[in-house]
Order: C-alpha cells, then sequence, then structure tokens
C-alpha cells in the first residue's frame, strides 16, 4: 500500500493526471501498477484508489440518467456467457496491438461482477463507465470523457475541505521523500533502502494541520502565465493596439507609474481625478494589468465599489470591452440580484452593500488584494460604514491595498482619516463646457416667469402635491434662508427689464416643468444636435414631466425627439437604453436623477439641463421622522452635471438657479449618516461583532447625532432585535442577514414562523420596491377601478398586492401576461423586480433554516387572511394607526406621530373619501394593517 500510495505521489506531481482549479480541486488519479506485482483483492492498488477517492466519483457520475435508457435498449438475444468472455481475454493477451476490450452490451453490464472477476485471475483490469464495461492491460482511472457520451469532458469536482486535506497529505508525503531520500543517500545510496524507509513511515495523526499551498501555488503560477500570454497576444492585436492609443489619450496613463508606485508603498492612497480623467475605468486595470506583467495575476484579486448598479455594470463592460474579453471572465461585476462573474475573476465591479455583504461573512476579505472605493463624495451611508470597516481591517491585512477615488473629493478630510494618507491629484480631460445660469437662460430664450407658470402640474392624482406649493413655507432649512438671501443681495444690472422681472418672480421651492420645457424648447429648434441630459429629482416628477413633454408638439413627436428615462427602481435593460444612438435627426433626451451625475458616461450628450435639486432623506431625531424631500444640491453636484456634457464633445449647461444661488450652495453634500434613520445601520454594526453601537459610529468620518443613535437603538429594543445590553437577540441575527428594512424583515420572518409565507413574502418584495399599480394622468379612474378590484370586501393595499401578483404569474403560465398587465393597469417590470426579490428572499430563509423546502409546508395556514394581517400589523409595528370617530368624518393617529394622512392613491383613501363603507369595520381594518407615512 505505502509503494502505491508513493507511485500515486509521483504521479500526481510529474504528469498531466492532476489538474488543479482556483475554488474546487478537480482532478482525474491514474493509479499504475508493474504487471509482475500479484493482484490480490486485499492489496490492489484499484481498491485504494476506489476506497481513496473514487468513491465520491461514483457519486458524482453514477447518476440516474445512466440508469433510465436501460430499459429503452433490446435485450441481449443469448444469456452471458463467462468463456465467451474468457476467449476474448485471452486473445487481449495475446495481441501485440490491443490494449482494452470495450463492450456496451447490457448482459456485459448485468455480469459484470463475474467478469472482473476473471479479468483479475487472468492479470487485466476492468471498470465499468456507465453503460461501457472496459478490460484492459492497464490500470483503468475512475472517469473517462471519451466514453462518457452524455457529458463529455466531465471533471471530477472534490469539495474544498477535502482538496484541503489532500494537498496537505500530499505535500507532507513529499516532504517526507526528500528527507528520506537525503537520510537514505548520505548513509547507503541505495534504492531499496529509500523504499523501505518509505514504507515505514507513518503519517502524522494530525495531518489535517499540516495545510501547505505550494501545490496550489503551482497551479496559480501557470495560470498567471496563461494570463500574461494572453494580455500580451491581446496588447500586440491590430484591435489591442488601436485600443491602447485610446487609453493612451486619458491624463490618468501619464500618471500610471507614480499611482502604481505610490499604491505598491502605501497601504491607503487617496486619489482626486477630475471628470473625463479616466480614474474609474483605468486604474484598477492598471492594477491588474501590472499584476499579471509581473506573473501574478492569478494571485490578484481586485474589488471595485460603486454608489449604483448601473454604474458597476457599465464601468464592468467598458474594461472588459478594452481588455478585448467577454464580460464575465477576467473583469465581471455583482449587483443586487444580478451578477456576471466566473472562477478566473479577478477585477470585480459591484456596489458598496455587496461588498458590506461580503464582511458580513469574510471579516478579512480573505484572498482580496487590493479594494477600490469610488466616488466617496457622495458620502451615501454604505460607504460612510465601509470605511470605518476597513480602517478597523488594514491593521489586520497588512498586505490589503485601499484607493479612494473621487472626481470631487475634499482630499484633506479623507487623508486624515486614515492618518495623513498620501493624495494624488489627475488633471481631467473634458471639453469646454459653456455655462448659463437663470438670468442667461431667460436672457436667451425669452422665456418670463409668472408667479402661475411656475406650479408644477402634478395631475389630478396628485392634485395635493400642485396645490401645495402655493402654500407658504413654516419652516425654512437653512440652504433655502442662504438662496433667499443671496437673491436679495444681487441686482443683475446687466440683464434687461425683461429678465429681472422674470428673476423677482422666481420660485425657488419649485422644479419648473414649464421652464424645463421652454429650453428643452430652444434647444431643440436653435442649437446643434446632440443629446440632452435632464437632471430631475426622483421619479414622480420624471414621470409628470415625460407626460407633460409627450403633449407638446414638438417634444412629443416621436419622428423629432426620443424620451427615455432613467431612475434606479427601474430594470437594468430599460436604464441601458440611455445608452443607445436614437435614428438619424431624432433628437435624443434622457430624463435621469442623480444617478447619472457620476461613473456613467452617455457618450453623445451634448446639452445639460440641472434643476439644481435632488431627493434626499432628511431625518430629525428630535422628532424621529424621516422625510423624503427634494433639497439644494451642492457645489460639487452642480460640477459633476455641468461635466457630462463634456465627456466627448464641447457642450452646453443650463443651470435653471441664478449664478449667486449657486454660490448660496454647500461646497460638500451632507453626509447621509447625518440625515437618515440609523435602524438599518445599526443592526450591521451588531453583526460584525465589533463592541457597542455608539463607539463604533463615533469613529465614522462625521459622526451622527447621539440622539439619532439612541432612537435606533431604542427602534430595534422595541422589535425585539435588541436585547437591553445591545446585544443580537436570535431574531436580530436573522434579521442582520435580510438586505432589507427591519420591520419588513421581522414581517417575513413572522409570516416563515406562522406558515403563511407566500402572501408576506409577496408583501415584503413589494414594499422593498415601486408601487406596481400604474395611475395613467388620462385612465385615473378606469385605474383605480382596477386597483380596487384586486383589493376586494377588505380595502387592503398589502392585499391587493399579493393579489395582484398571483394573477400575474397565473397569466404568466398561460402566456398572456403581457394582455394581463396592460388591462389592469399593472408595471411588468415591477412584477418582475417583486418576482426577484421573493426568491432572493426565499433562499436567504431557507438557507437560515427558517422555511422547509417543501412549499406546501410553509403556506399551510396561507389562506387565513385574518393571521396574513395581524403579521402584516406585527412586522408594521409602532408604524399603525388608530381612528379617531366623529359624526360626520374621522381622523387617524398614530403613537409617535400624531395625527397622519392616508396615502392619496391607498385603496382605503378611495373608500374613506367616497363614504361608502361601515365606519366600525373600517376602524378595524385600520388598526390591524395599514401603513403609514407622516403628514
Amino acid at each position: 500500500m505505502r509503494a502505491a500510495a508513493s507511485l500515486l505521489v509521483k504521479s500526481v506531481a510529474s504528469s498531466n493526471n492532476a489538474c488543479f482549479r482556483s475554488h474546487h480541486l478537480k482532478f482525474c488519479l491514474v493509479v499504475l501498477q508493474p504487471q509482475s506485482q500479484p493482484h490480490s483483492s486485499s492489496s490492489s492498488p484499484i481498491s485504494i484508489s476506489k476506497r481513496g477517492f473514487s468513491g465520491y466519483a461514483a457519486e458524482q457520475f453514477s447518476d440516474d440518467e445512466y440508469e433510465c435508457d436501460f430499459e429503452s435498449q433490446k435485450a441481449s438475444s443469448s444469456v452471458a456467457n463467462i468463456d465467451e468472455w474468457k476467449w476474448k481475454l485471452s486473445l487481449l493477451l495475446r495481441s501485440d496491438k490491443d490494449q482494452e476490450i470495450v463492450s456496451r452490451d447490457k448482459r456485459d453490464r448485468r455480469d459484470y461482477e463475474q467478469i472482473s472477476n476473471l479479468a483479475k485471475r487472468m492479470g487485466l483490469y476492468t471498470e465499468i463507465y456507465g453503460k461501457v464495461v472496459v478490460a484492459s492491460k492497464v490500470p483503468l482511472p475512475n472517469y473517462r470523457p471519451d466514453l462518457d457520451d452524455k457529458r463529455p469532458q466531465r471533471e471530477v469536482v472534490i469539495p474544498l475541505g477535502l482538496q484541503r486535506r489532500v494537498e496537505g497529505l500530499l505535500q507532507e508525503h513529499l516532504d517526507r521523500v526528500l528527507l528520506s531520500f537525503r537520510n537514505v543517500s548520505a548513509n547507503s545510496g541505495g534504492d531499496s533502502e529509500h523504499f523501505g524507509q518509505v514504507e515505514n513511515d507513518k503519517p502524522d495523526e494530525n495531518a489535517d494541520s499540516l495545510l501547505d499551498g505550494s501545490v496550489m501555488e503551482k497551479v496559480l503560477q501557470r495560470r498567471s502565465l496563461r494570463m500574461r500570454n494572453m494580455q500580451r497576444a491581446w496588447q500586440e492585436s491590430p484591435e489591442g493596439k488601436k485600443m491602447l492609443e485610446f487609453r493612451k489619450s486619458l491624463p490618468s496613463f501619464k500618471e500610471n507609474q507614480r499611482l502604481l508606485q505610490a499604491i505598491a508603498q502605501n497601504q491607503v492612497v487617496v486619489i482626486s481625478g477630475e471628470t473625463g480623467c479616466g480614474k474609474t475605468t483605468q486604474l484598477p486595470q492598471y492594477i491588474l494589468e501590472s499584476e499579471i506583467e509581473s506573473g501574478r495575476g492569478a494571485f490578484c484579486s481586485i474589488i471595485c465599489t460603486q454608489p449604483r448598479r448601473i454604474s458597476a455594470m457599465a464601468v464592468a463592460e467598458r474594461v472588459s470591452a478594452e481588455r478585448g474579453e467577454p464580460l464575465g471572465e477576467t473583469v465581471g461585476y455583482k449587483v443586487r440580484l444580478e451578477g456576471m462573474k466566473g472562477k478566473n475573476t479577478h477585477l470585480l465591479f459591484c456596489t458598496s452593500g455587496i461588498l458590506l455583504r461580503r464582511l458580513l461573512s469574510d471579516r478579512n476579505l480573505s484572498g482580496v488584494t487590493h479594494v477600490f472605493v469610488d466616488e466617496i463624495h457622495e458620502r451615501g451611508m454604505n460607504e460612510d460604514f465601509l470605511l470605518i470597516v476597513l480602517k478597523d481591517l488594514l491593521p489586520r491585512r497588512r498586505d490589503l491595498r485601499l484607493v479612494l477615488m473621487s472626481a470631487t473629493l475634499n482630499a484633506e478630510l479623507f487623508s486624515n482619516f486614515f492618518g495623513g494618507a498620501p493624495t494624488i491629484h489627475i488633471p481631467g480631460f473634458t471639453y469646454p463646457v459653456k455655462a448659463h445660469f437663470l438670468e442667461d437662460v431667460l436672457e436667451m430664450t425669452g422665456y418670463k416667469l409668472t408667479s402661475f407658470n411656475q406650479i408644477d402640474d402634478y395631475g389630478q392624482d396628485k392634485l395635493w402635491k400642485t396645490q401645495k406649493q402655493l402654500a407658504p413655507r413654516k419652516r425654512k432649512n437653512q440652504i433655502t434662508a442662504l438662496v433667499e438671501d443671496a437673491l436679495s443681495k444681487s441686482s443683475f444690472e446687466n440683464y434687461s427689464p425683461r429678465a429681472r422681472d422674470s428673476l423677482s418672480c422666481w420660485t425657488a421651492d419649485c422644479i419648473g416643468f414649464n421652464l424645463i420645457e421652454a429650453v428643452l424648447c430652444h434647444i431643440c429648434r436653435k442649437e446643434r444636435p446632440g443629446a440632452v441630459l435632464v437632471f430631475m429629482t426622483g421619479w414622480e416628477d420624471i414621470s409628470c414631466l415625460r407626460d407633460q413633454l409627450k403633449a407638446h408638439p414638438l417634444l412629443g413627436d416621436p419622428n423629432r425627439v426620443l424620451l427615455i428615462t432613467c431612475h434606479g427602481s427601474m430594470t437594468t435593460s430599460e436604464q441601458n437604453l440611455i445608452f443607445a444612438r436614437p435614428p438619424p435627426n431624432v433628437r435624443k433626451i434622457v430624463l435621469a436623477t442623480n444617478m447619472a451625475e457620476a461613473s456613467i458616461t452617455i457618450n453623445d450628450v451634448v446639452f445639460v439641463v440641472d434643476c439644481g435639486k435632488a431627493k434626499e432623506t432628511t431625518y430629525d431625531a428630535l422628532n424621529n421622522t424621516p422625510c423624503l424631500l427634494p433639497s439644494w444640491i451642492s457645489q460639487a453636484s452642480a460640477r459633476q452635471r455641468r461635466g457630462r456634457a463634456g465627456r466627448v464633445q464641447p457642450g452646453e449647461c443650463y443651470h435653471l438657479y441664478p449664478k449667486c444661488v449657486y454660490h448660496a450652495f454647500a461646497e460638500y453634500q451632507l453626509p447621509e449618516l447625518l440625515r437618515t434613520p440609523l435602524n438599518s445601520l445599526c443592526l450591521q454594526i451588531k453583526s460584525l461583532q465589533v463592541g457597542s453601537i455608539g463607539e463604533f459610529l463615533s469613529a465614522a468620518l462625521q459622526p451622527p447625532e447621539p440622539l439619532a443613535v439612541q432612537n435606533a437603538v431604542g427602534f430595534l429594543k422595541l422589535i425585539g432585535a435588541l436585547d437591553e445590553n445591545e446585544n443580537l437577540t436570535n431574531l436580530g441575527k436573522y434579521l442582520s442577514m435580510l438586505p432589507v428594512d427591519p420591520k419588513l424583515g421581522k414581517m417575513l420572518i413572522m409570516g416563515a414562523v406562522f406558515h403563511c409565507f407566500d402572501p408576506v413574502l409577496t408583501i415584503v418584495s413589494g414594499l422593498s420596491v415601486r408601487d406596481p399599480f400604474l395611475l395613467p394622468q388620462d385612465k385615473k379612474d378606469l385605474a383605480g377601478t382596477a386597483k380596487s378590484r384586486f383589493s376586494a370586501k377588505d380595502y387592503s393595499d398589502h392585499m391587493a398586492l399579493v393579489r395582484a401578483y398571483e394573477g400575474w404569474k397565473d397569466a404568466e403560465r398561460e402566456g398572456s401576461a403581457y394582455e394581463y398587465c396592460w388591462r389592469n393597469f399593472l408595471s411588468a417590470q415591477t412584477l418582475q423586480a417583486i418576482h426577484s426579490l421573493r426568491k432572493q428572499f426565499s433562499y436567504i430563509l431557507r438557507d437560515a433554516g427558517l422555511v422547509d423546502a417543501d412549499a406546501s409546508v410553509n403556506n399551510k395556514l396561507s389562506h387565513n387572511q385574518s393571521l396574513v394581517r395581524a403579521i402584516i400589523c406585527s412586522g408594521l409595528f409602532p408604524g399603525i394607526a388608530s381612528v379617531v370617530h366623529r359624526e360626520t368624518s374621522m381622523s387617524f393617529k398614530t403613537m409617535d406621530d400624531g395625527q397622519v394622512l392616508l396615502y392619496a392613491v391607498s385603496c382605503s383613501k378611495l373608500v374613506f373619501d367616497n363614504l361608502q363603507i361601515n365606519w366600525n369595520s373600517f376602524k378595524l381594518c385600520i388598526v390591524c394593517y395599514i401603513g403609514i407615512f407622516p403628514s
């Protein structure tokens, strides 16, 4: 047995029988034995091979696909004849040319055991591969790809634990062989004594602990060599040379060596690069190319975070094209619900949330060599949280390199946060962009502002939002006060009286749909060809402006204008439409949110229209009330928006606010950490096991208010996610696994526990995306009627969502999903997003052991609507309302927020306005399950 093991090691070390791949060790083992050795069943190397590895191989390859076809084959015309096989095997032994006999006869498979014993007595080897019996003069491997008709060239996949054990044992044995060889050579120099020594050696009892990576290292070195050859071949090809010339024209190329040297010598480097310098696409590439060229490509693993899905996907596609590779090979991406990467991906673009999720399960980022955090000037919550975690990780991972990048960056702030990290500035490469502020726009277009034409029309279903613009503002935030102060001090002497009159009527609180329409008409009629990018605040503004533009004779003409929208809740395929070129003589107009500010380049954009606002979540820690409202952007964001017009050619930017207002803007945006509730963040902090929540957040770049942290901790204790000592409860541990608001996560877990999983899963998925019910302005009544049909008699928005989704799935099975959505005013894209989220949440809960693989077990009580409503109430608590009952009316109040209003398009709102139901039953419905928005 020892001699066989020795031959096995030599075979694995010196031949191609071992083929290691990253992640899994995949190989076929062939055990060789001299013909002169006796073939007893107890000491046969074939028996050893079968016990060591082929058991797993048999499990992998003897699946039902081989067995299911046996009955379909015609039976042999004669009974199995051992004498016939004795004659065949005798011929094989006497033949000098033939090495093996291959039989596909069904009777031979049936009598394989007798044939095998006969061959063994004659000194031959046999093996059965699915439906094929083979007898051979030489030992046979566990698997023959040439005889596998169903899956040619399939490889054995060994589990990672077994792979590591094999690596350790092989390396230990090689070390013993080398040591024994030296000792024996020094004493006697005889080979026989050497093998005797090896035979007597016993493996260590703790062999598993002697893991050595040298075998894997050799495999990675070979792969690195292949990667270098492929990279050089691409660079020397005509397409590669052309691409390299383009890349050399970017400003970042001149800083190539300086950047590589700084990253090699420092653990943290802060890089600020102006728009168009190529930092996002080129810097990670420089690292990857440098590692590949130095022969370390397979050892390199780079992660580059982006703040948005579309940015990660677009940049990954661009970089893979520059490398001449299909997306998903060396370069890939991973975003929520989507991804394209493989086992050989060494440069991964992902959202910040994806990297945080990985840190929850792998606190040391094992195997990762470089982390790029891009667009950190946006100061999103995930980015700030990521910086705290990475700062804590760096002392444990001295080999890890962290690169912080942004187009507009307060470099000194980030440098000080990381202990004086070096900063590098890359000059930008953008074509000149001419900026027109509101006073210039009014002078140029001749448009006259009045107190009436600035009111934005949101349609009948948002009449309250239209009327709200006429009401005087009770409270003014700091930016609004600065804007009004700047306006009062400006005289605009150099402009015409008409422009000055318009400026005196300008209302800072409105977006200005009519003004945007006038600017777009001016561009379409008088300016040169080129696409227009319009920055809006959110989906409501985008959809209402789109409807208004479609009603315009020029802007609504599809033969002259192509209108495209872009929003974060849209599907990837819809978002990618913004990159497509329009037909000839058609001007493309893209209505987008601030997601189009950075990292993505729409090549044909020449004109930018900037409304000066973006939707931000503001959080009043004193009243514990979050609100998502349009707010003025920062100067840095305004420069980013302007730069979108000069990426590929000279452009123009129309800022729909005066220049003095621009100077009143804050230089940088207020970090999201300081203006949003911290419930989910605190839950993630506790799951990282980094100590106290307050102490951890105090290490942030700009720590949040202690009261905001206190409110978040109090809320998590209230829903049962934390105990009194701020430790995670069992519920809290499960909630930290779910990428959803803690309230919705609790609802989902309760649905799993009470066996009504499906409806609750649909509700949680629906509340995590945009409302699937559409309300077209010209068909509002029909859409409302369609929604009320789904709500049935319980007047529940949540149950209406469940019925709409289930109806869509039934229609999809029948092939009529499109007609179903069109007839019921439903968004097919949103329903598809709900379907994807359902699968993700199901997988997480199944992996956590909270749901059964059998769907019927999970949904034993799904028909009980009272139970489903109780679970909705439990999940949304304390966001529930009580009804204040009066003689002719009623109002709604919550414990924390006081009086609140029903959502304008709620099923309950429609019924409440028409006063068509019994008061008492309505009161019970409201208390049980309605979700609340502060008034």
